[in-house]
């Protein structure tokens, strides 16, 4: 997959829609070209449309299902283009209107959501970040992605968001490839306070914090992308160039069972402690 490329989830989806297509225009009883020839269009667009080389946009949907007399489905079929459409979002795009939109953005699924799975394989997870840590690693994103530099306000925000740590009723699992204890980001001295604040974290009643160690025997437990779940309802993956939302229960079962396995290879309590204080060692 190129960096640009949306992944194999968000082709699937096109796919079953252009099949969607395909049977409604099967069902009317017209062909591509006869489709293509009442809308206007070239032949080949009919067929890009029914293979799922791209997402149909609401006009070409309500075109579509008027010439093969189904304007009843055309509401569901734009929702459901407009759902793939959201499943794939490039970064630069989304941080185009500043870092603390879109740290508040996921605020409402945040306060609706009852259990949190988090895995990360590439920095702390925000909600455990300290603000000199959440500074470093959004002062990044300005300097890579040419983001807008409201870095402060969006500290601002994803500290704000960490207030749903302390609400009653939820359950939180983190998993942390023990590399990312090691990899600095900031300073030294900003990676030292991060560290001692996740060790203060694992005392937390309602958190569980594992570290999956370095040299353990992975089996099935690959590093994965970077991913965050919501309850059964959501996923959310962190992609080079683009963020992921999954909503298909099929793909949430298969990242479900991929945090499962993670899980079973890292080490919790005074194991995890006893990595965090190695990596604190290491900072000298």
């Amino acid at each position: 997959m190129s960096p640009s490329s949306p992944p194999s989830s968000v082709q699937e989806a096109r796919a079953a829609l252009g099949k969607r297509l395909r049977e409604i225009r099967k069902d009317s009883g017209l062909t591509a070209r006869a489709v293509a020839a009442a809308a206007g269009w070239h032949e080949s667009k009919s067929s890009r449309l029914e293979n799922g080389k791209t997402s149909p946009p609401d006009g070409d949907i309500r075109v579509w299902t008027h010439i093969c007399r189904a304007e009843e489905q055309a509401a569901d079929l734009i929702a459901t283009a407009r759902g793939i459409d959201g499943m794939y979002i490039e970064w630069r795009r989304l941080e185009s209107a500043g870092l603390k939109r879109v740290q508040e953005s996921v605020l409402p699924l945040f306060e609706r959501t009852i259990w949190f799975r988090f895995y990360q394989s590439q920095v702390i997870p925000g909600l455990l970040q300290t603000q000199d840590y959440t500074r470093a690693v959004l002062d990044t994103v300005v300097a890579l992605r040419q983001a807008p530099g409201d870095v402060e306000e969006a500290v601002a925000a994803r500290m704000n968001r960490q207030r749903v740590l302390h609400k009653g009723g939820r359950r939180f699992a983190f998993l942390i490839e023990e590399w990312v204890l090691r990899s600095i980001i900031g300073t030294s001295d900003t990676m030292a306070n991060q560290l001692g604040h996740l060790i203060g974290m694992t005392a937390a009643p309602a958190l569980s914090l594992g570290v999956i160690p370095m040299g353990v025997v992975r089996g099935k437990a690959w590093p994965a992308e970077p991913f965050s779940m919501y309850d059964e309802t959501q996923v959310s993956a962190e992609l080079v160039s683009a963020g992921l939302t999954v909503t298909q229960p099929c793909e949430i079962a298969e990242y479900s069972k991929t945090f499962t396995e993670l899980a079973g290879i890292a080490v919790y309590g005074a194991s995890a402690r006893k990595l965090i204080m190695s990596a604190v060692d290491a900072l000298g």
